[in-house]
């Protein structure tokens, strides 16, 4: 199993919500409002006069199979819309309870 955290600009909230439901991954934990900047070229998100947008983030126990298909979703998404931005970060996953 691994652990996917997506971190997406707010305005993507519905498609990232639909693409896990398209790869049937059903649970995850939203966080609705975070803040940052990307490590490359992105804006910085602070929900500020100077900043105004926002991002969201989804973190997700995914099974190992259907990762490359939620990585490979994620970067259509980047790529129709860049400048909107959505990272995808992936950990192993050792125990749960």
């Amino acid at each position: 199993m691994k652990s996917v955290m997506i971190v997406y600009n707010q305005a993507n909230t519905e498609r990232v919500e639909y693409m896990l439901d398209m790869l049937e991954i059903r649970g995850f934990t939203m966080f609705p409002e975070v803040q940052g900047r990307g490590s490359v070229d992105g804006e910085p998100r602070r929900g500020t006069h100077t900043w105004p947008e926002m991002n969201s983030a989804i973190i997700s126990i995914v099974e190992d199979e259907k990762v490359f298909s939620l990585l490979q979703a994620v970067r259509q998404l980047d790529t129709r819309n860049p400048e909107v931005g959505v990272r995808a970060f992936v950990w192993n996953i050792e125990q749960t309870v």
